[in-house]
Formats: structure tokens, C-alpha cells, sequence
């Protein structure tokens, strides 16, 4: 998926990054037998907001035009309430925290009209280097940007750490 980087700028609000238009209707090929989003569309959803969030972390084409990209490692979704087919999906997103190598951020998905949760996501993100595919550490710059951003607000699932450290 391309990254966003023209698109609609979020405003910050108490640490979310919120936009003041939808990111997508729930398309008629995303729901499933029950006619309501299917589990895996939730992560498409998902991974739309990232492509959304990223210009405005210092990541996308930047950081893929010096050679790095973000992998996730982890992720972590809940289903709170069923979105249904043509409904406007909002999202936002805040950073909780980061490392030198690790960006740990969670995504809320809501229903853009009547403000309801439909549900939350975190994911563990990884700085790799794209030619030897290795985690490497994060540019300078893209930590300095995080650091600002970050809230400091516990995960509910995931941890900013290394597997079975």
C-alpha cells in the first residue's frame, strides 16, 4: 500500500493523531457471511492508518529512499463492536513509546459519524535495514520525532522489549 504523504494532515490531541475525515467505508468485499467486517479487514483498515500516520513520524519514502522500512514484529487486535458494510471507519493513532530499533504504537478504529470504538490494535514495529534485511537502529532524526511524540501510556498487550528477554 502507498504511504499517505499528501493527504490530510491529523491534528495532536492528547497525544492521538486525529484526522477530520474518515480513512474508509467498509467495502462491500470486506464483509463477511454475517455482513459484518471481516477479522482480516480490520488489519487492511489497519494498515491504511499506518500508511497515514507514517509521513508525520519521519517514516515512508524517506526512510525508504535511505535504505530502511518499518517490519512489524507483533501485533495485537481486539474487537470491541461490528462495523457493517458502508460504514465510515475513523482512526487514530498514538505513539506510546520507542527505542533505538522499536516503535510501539496503538490504533483505535471507530465509527466516524457516532464516535463508537469498534476496536484497538498495537504493533510492535521494527527499524530493518531493506538490503540485508536486519534490524537496525532508527535514523537520528526519526527518534528525535518520536520522542516527541510519545506518550508514555502503558500497552495493553504488547511491550517495547525483545522476544524472551
Amino acid at each position: 500500500m502507498p504511504f499517505v504523504e499528501n493527504g490530510p494532515k491529523p491534528r495532536l490531541e492528547d497525544g492521538w493523531f486525529r484526522w477530520d475525515e474518515p480513512l474508509v467505508s467498509v467495502k462491500p468485499q470486506w464483509v463477511d457471511g454475517y455482513r459484518h467486517l471481516n477479522m482480516g479487514y480490520y488489519l487492511v483498515a489497519y494498515d491504511l492508518q499506518t500508511d497515514r500516520l507514517w509521513p508525520h513520524l519521519g517514516l515512508g519514502t524517506p526512510l525508504k529512499q535511505g535504505g530502511l522500512g518499518t517490519f512489524a514484529a507483533e501485533a495485537w487486535l481486539d474487537y470491541q463492536r461490528e462495523m457493517t458494510e458502508a460504514m465510515p471507519i475513523g482512526a487514530e493513532s498514538t505513539v506510546l513509546a520507542s527505542d533505538d530499533k522499536r516503535l510501539l504504537l496503538r490504533h483505535r478504529m471507530f465509527h466516524f459519524t457516532e464516535g463508537w470504538t469498534a476496536s484497538e490494535h498495537e504493533v510492535l514495529y521494527l527499524c530493518v535495514d531493506l538490503k540485508i534485511r536486519r534490524v537496525t537502529p532508527w535514523p537520528d532524526e526519526v527518534r528525535t520525532i518520536f520522542a516527541g511524540y510519545a506518550t508514555g501510556a502503558p500497552a495493553k498487550r504488547l511491550a517495547l522489549k525483545r522476544r524472551n528477554a
